[in-house]
Parts: structure tokens; sequence; C-alpha cells
């Protein structure tokens, strides 16, 4: 084996260090792994511009709200009083990739920062279905720069409240404010900036022929519309709620839908995040593991360098047992490098089970190749429905508990370790990834435009799941605020049964005040 020269000694570093380091990995991310990346952008920040980081929810050039704010005072009061750390970089889903290291870290931390983010996110993001099918990486930045501009301008215009009320309003809504499904255009966000000014210079075709519809006077009757006409003028059923405000409120403002449509582009953007945790963070840490193992065997960081590497990973990905008292369900790192650990065994050296379990890898050897089709193809759910091993199982110790408020015997282990237990497990478990599962399934269904405007939304109950009534409540004031008319919700079952109903009226102020 040839030794190469040390990247660094000792835990000092400087721009040059950090150049060396990155063509190191490069060389071997791209060589032994065939790693597909972006071109890498590293920045070196402050603790307290990561603190500002974390409460713009790590996105550069975005515009300002009040609760960026309150999240930067909140975490730094904590991090100041050593209540909480910091994470040692930030990635960002754009090309060029945007990596930002801590200028704290020593040369260690960052070879492992740059090898974790700037190749192992870096090549997910490009590669996942996911995200090709939802973002836009090369005009995110210029997006975001446009939005940034606009809700500035809008505050000049219109005044910092008015701008605020209606971002809080939309902010609320920002997890009802995508498109799950493929199907929709991708996005180019490059264009977006044009196409804004000329949605300003003339009004949508659809929302003016849809108003001009609605009864005004006794020679009209509500059977003159008729329910499937209007419903195919709104676009319903709608899942998108911002959506469906931007292009159908009635008294909304162009410029307050203009910023309508860039927080539910915000939203589209994280959309893929939510759904890719475990494979996102399993993969940046394989992806960090071996080629920190790769550097040691060249011989380009030294043993002490290694332990601190070791010190810092075993940390990273750390599984509190059930019974433990920080035990929140499972660490997304623990649980997805464990997983590509396991393929990675199952690919190169399988036994019995892994071949009656796996038979299209087991044994096949080229574990990457295994691998980067794996995070090319799959998301959470599907990847540990598909994926997740008795083996693995077994040495995680899982099992499922049933827990029926309708079973009188209380709590009881529902599958152990054997063929139908483990089919079980990993049914059970991947069903905690499922979005259709994990977000309530909520659309807009019917306006009453023949009466009083009212908005009709229902949620269709999985497992008898009905919704949070503190934050319903608040979120459909949102909502009604936005609509300026009444707004109904029903909670349905299987059935069709309405199990609970709710409604909320629009307070004056945000449309009125920015009128």
């Amino acid at each position: 084996m040839t030794d190469f020269e040390p990247l660094f000694r000792g835990a000092d570093w400087d721009f040059s260090t950090l150049r060396r380091i990155h063509e190191a990995c490069d060389e071997i991310a791209r060589k032994d792994l065939g790693l597909d990346i972006y071109p890498n952008q590293i920045e070196v920040i402050t603790s307290e511009q990561m603190l500002d980081a974390y409460s713009s929810v790590g996105m550069p050039l975005f515009y300002k709200h009040w609760s960026f704010g309150k999240h930067f005072a909140h975490q730094e009061a904590f991090y100041r009083k050593g209540l909480m750390g910091l994470a040692y970089e930030i990635v960002i889903n754009s090309s060029p990739c945007i990596s930002y290291l801590m200028e704290e870290n020593t040369a260690m931390m960052q070879t492992l920062v740059i090898a974790h983010a700037a190749f192992g996110h870096n090549h997910f993001f490009k590669n996942n279905y996911l995200f090709r099918q939802w973002t836009d990486a090369d005009g995110i930045l210029d997006y975001l720069e446009f939005a940034k501009t606009y809700v500035a301008q809008c505050e000049e215009r219109h005044g910092h409240a008015a701008v605020e009320r209606t971002l809080d309003a939309a902010h609320s809504l920002m997890s009802h404010g995508v498109f799950r499904y493929p199907g929709n255009k991708k996005l180019d966000l490059r264009s977006e900036e044009k196409r804004a000014l000329e949605r300003r210079e003339h009004a949508e075709t659809v929302f003016n022929d849809l108003w001009r519809t609605v009864p005004s006077g006794p020679s009209k009757s509500a059977s003159e519309l008729s329910g499937d006409k209007r419903r195919a003028l709104l676009g319903l059923p709608q899942e998108n709620m911002l959506y469906f405000l931007e292009k159908s409120a009635p008294r909304l403002q162009q410029w307050q839908r203009e910023l309508l449509r860039i927080v539910r582009h915000i939203a589209q953007y994280f959309y893929p995040q939510g759904q890719t945790k475990v494979m996102n963070e399993g993969t940046a840490t394989w992806v960090h593991y071996r080629i920190i193992n790769r550097l040691h065997e060249q011989r380009r960081i030294s043993d002490g360098n290694f332990l601190e590497f070791l010190q810092s990973h075993t940390n990273v990905v750390f599984q509190p047992d059930f019974d433990n008292p920080h035990f929140s369900g499972f660490n997304p790192y623990a649980l997805g490098f464990s997983m590509m650990r396991d393929i990675e065994r199952i690919v190169t050296e399988p036994d019995d089970e892994d071949r009656e379990w796996f038979p299209d890898i087991a044994g096949t050897g080229d574990a990457p190749a295994v691998l980067r089709e794996v995070w090319a193809n799959y998301r959470d759910e599907s990847f540990i429905s598909q994926f997740l091993s008795p083996r693995l199982m077994r040495s995680m110790r899982m099992f499922h508990l049933h827990d029926d408020p309708a079973v009188t015997e209380g709590i009881r282990v529902d599958a152990i370790h054997d063929e139908r237990g483990f089919r079980r497990i990993r049914r059970e478990l991947s069903r905690q990834y499922d979005v259709g599962v994990i977000d309530p399934n909520i659309e807009v269904v019917d306006v009453d435009l023949a009466g009083d405007r009212r908005l009709e939304l229902r949620h269709a109950v999985v497992r008898g799941s009905l919704l949070n009534e503190a934050d319903l409540k608040m979120v459909l004031q949102n909502l009604a605020d936005l609509w300026t008319y009444d707004v109904v919700l029903k909670e349905v079952d299987g059935t069709g049964t309405v199990l609970k109903e709710h409604t909320a009226t629009p307070r004056p102020g945000i449309v009125a005040a920015a009128a």
C-alpha cells in the first residue's frame, strides 16, 4: 500500500488544508464509491452564523420574518448556557451544493463534515428520485434572492404589519402547501421572477370567470351553477391549500398571492427531505465512514485523528434503548447507517437467511453499486419495507407493541422474532415513515358560491386518529382569514360518517388592512 502525505497535523487548519481535504475526499468518493455530485461550495461560518442559519431553516438569502428571530433568541440562549450543541455543518440542496462548516471545528472534524455533507448528502440530493422530481437545484438560490427582495419590497409598499400577518397565516399552512404526488410540471425556479411580473400584468382568466358566475340577484339560483362545474373551475378536490388560496381566494391582493406562492415553493423544496430523513442521513453517514476509514488506511490521517473521528461518529449513531429516558424513537442516523452497513454485508457476505429474504442482491459483490441504486430509487417508507433484514431487527432488538384503547388488557407485544413477526415489524415500522399515514389527508372539497361562500374541507381519518384540537383551531383560523369567509372542516371516517366538525370565522385585518 502506498502511503500518502498526512493531510494535516494537529487540530489547526487553514484554507489550503481544507482544499487538500476536499481533494482527498473527492478522489475516494469518485473512484472507490462511484459518487455523482453537484459542484461543491464550502463556506466557513461562526457559531453565531450557524445559529442564524438554524433560525431560518438552514436557507441562505432567506426573507425576514419574526419567527426566525424568535428561534434565534431561543437557541442562542440554550447554546450559551451549554444546554445544547450546534451541528458541525449545514448543507444546502443546490447547484453548487453549499456546505457550511463551523470555524470552531478541528481539522479532523472538518474532514468528517466535508465527507458527510459535501459528498454524502450531495450525492443523495442529486440522484434520489424525489429530489429529481420536486426540486430545482440550479434555480433555488436565484429564487431565494428573488423572494427576499420581493418580501422587502412588499414591506415598503404595504407595511411591515400587513406583510407579516400574511406570512404568519401562510407559514401555518406550509405543511398543507405541497403537491404530494407527481404529475405537475417541475418548477423552473429561475423563471419565477419573470413569471411573477407577468402575473401582476394581467388577472387570471379562470379566477375572473369563476367569480362572475356567483349568483348576485333574485334572477339567479344555486341550481344554475352545477356542483360539477363549480368544482371543476376551482380544481377541486385540492390537497394544496396554499395553491388553492393563491388561485381562488376572492379578496387577496396580487402581492399577497405572490407571498403564498413563495411560501408554497419553499415548502415544496423541503418536501422530499421530510420523506428521506433516514435514507439521507444514513447515506451521508455511510459515505463519511467509508471515506474516513480509507483516509486512515492511506495514512493521510493519524491514529489520533481517527480516534477523534470514531468518538464523534459513535455519538452520532448512538441509539438509546426503548426504556432509556432519552428514547424518542429511532435515531435516523443510527437506523439509516445500520441499514446501509447491513446491505453492504448482504451484498458481500450473505448467509442463507439473507439469500432467502434478498435474492436479488445477496452475494452480488459490488456494495457501492447496489447502494447507489437503492439511494436513487427509494424513500424512507419503501426503503425500510424492502431492506430491513431479520438480522438487523435481532441486532437492534426490535419488537412491536399493540396499544389499542379498546383492548382492556392494555399493551401487548404483537410481533416477536419469527418470520411472521419480522414481516410485521418491518411493515409497521415502515408505516411510521409513510406520508400517507403520518400526514393528515385534508382536502378542499367545495365552496358555497351560491350562498355565503363558505369553504368546505374534509379530513380523511385514518385508524381513528382525529386532528389535534389546539393546532387545528389556530390553523383553521388562519385559513379563514386568508379566504375571508367562513371555513368548515369535517373529519370523516372510511364509511363517510362525520366524526367531528370544526368551523372558523375570518377576523378583520389580514386582507382589509392590505387592501
